[in-house]
């Protein structure tokens, strides 16, 4: 069951890319450019949290071009690429964009994630999540990364705020 109380105090959604926006898998051309697929479903998710005004970011291990025009395209607060230490990065957004860990959620799928979602006053790893983030996350998605998970948080964030029974398990 999701402690809807920790749900209302959100301000700020803070999202992993690779096994999280995307299934995780990576699609190599013959001349080394990468290819990546996200969910429409996700991307909506995004706006309707931005329109309830959430600050949606994300933080990635990895960088990529295509994250970049995508998440741009979606006009997310901060995309952050290339960083590894995402506990840091994270420090970096809470004093650029004025939240704390007791307003964020977050979103991850694998180790690099951990000092993140340990942060949060709501974490969520997605259904195909490493199991060490499953085991500390607040809520265990049911769609897999890349597939809607993120638009099953958003949507679980957005009830809450309004009083709605998020129907979570």
């Amino acid at each position: 069951m999701v402690d809807t109380a920790r749900l209302r105090h959100v301000r700020a959604l803070v999202l992993d890319v690779d096994g999280v926006l995307t299934d995780g898998r990576l699609y190599y051309s013959p001349t080394g450019e990468i290819f990546q697929s996200f969910h429409v479903h996700d991307g909506q998710g995004i706006k309707m949290a931005q329109a309830a005004g959430l600050i949606v970011a994300a933080l990635s291990a990895r960088r990529s071009a295509a994250v970049e025009h995508r998440l741009g395209e979606l006009g997310l607060a901060a995309i952050v690429q290339g960083r590894h230490d995402k506990s840091r990065a994270l420090d970096e957004l809470e004093a650029r964009f004025g939240f704390a860990d007791k307003e964020l959620a977050a979103v991850g799928d694998d180790l690099g994630d951990l000092p993140v979602l340990a942060r949060a006053c709501f974490s969520a790893a997605v259904a195909d999540a490493h199991p060490s983030c499953r085991a500390q996350a607040h809520y265990v998605t049911r769609c897999a990364g890349g597939r809607g998970a993120v638009r099953e948080v958003i949507d679980l964030l957005l009830a809450a705020r309004e009083g709605r029974d998020t129907n979570a398990p």
